[in-house]
């Protein structure tokens, strides 16, 4: 039970810095480095910074642009 937990935790935790190391081309490692180490320094408030991340990792899809955007007014 505790296994699945920490999985469940681990999974979700730790896919938000690998998401953010993909699209800003950062070792994840070295941001949730930042994380732990900021989170110290400020007393725990990049942590609401992080809850938001989690939030928009877990609803992307209805953070996403299109991807065929019209060049002009006439490509309609």
């Amino acid at each position: 039970m505790i296994n699945k937990i920490l999985n469940n935790f681990e999974k979700r935790a730790y896919g938000v810095c690998d998401w953010l190391g993909v699209k800003l081309g950062i070792k994840p490692s070295s941001i949730r480095l930042f994380f732990i180490y900021l989170s110290f320094v400020t007393l725990g408030s990049p942590i609401l910074i992080y809850l938001i991340m989690v939030f928009i990792h877990e609803h992307k899809e209805f953070f996403k642009f299109r991807k065929n955007k019209r060049k002009s007014v006439w490509d309609i």
